[in-house]
């Protein structure tokens, strides 16, 4: 049986995965606006405290590409690292979501889901960038 490369005379380009792995630390707070006190406390139990409280997220971004041929790449792993620090790290890390990322301002639901969609967003629009 011939390879398609016989036939072609081109080739075959290997496809990867590579992956990075980076985490984080943040906290949140859990309140409706337009719930009492009281409401607040019972739907969102120990979520509700007024100081907020924290969790530790794992974020692991692959991106799935041919090796290239003059760098033995898929992608530069420093740039991803770079990417990834400007991204996800600087804007989330060690904050307070509620009070110093504005795409949860004014948020009332479960964050922890939430962040699950803006994390995913953000990566792929820094990947986009680079090509």
């Amino acid at each position: 049986m011939e390879s398609s490369y016989v036939k072609t005379g081109v080739k075959p380009q290997r496809v990867v995965q590579v992956t990075r792995v980076e985490s984080f630390s943040a906290a949140h707070h859990l309140h409706s606006n337009c719930l009492s006190a009281e409401e607040n406390k019972k739907i969102f139990g120990k979520c509700n405290n007024p100081n907020g409280h924290g969790h530790n997220y794992k974020v692991e971004v692959t991106v799935r590409g041919e090796i290239n041929q003059a760098t033995g790449m898929v992608i530069n792993l420093t740039e991803l690292k770079e990417h990834m620090q400007e991204a996800i790290m600087k804007p989330l890390d060690h904050k307070n979501l509620d009070k110093d990322v504005p795409h949860f301002a004014n948020v009332v639901r479960n964050q922890d889901q939430e962040l699950q969609l803006a994390s995913y967003s953000a990566p792929t629009a820094v990947l986009a960038e680079i090509g």
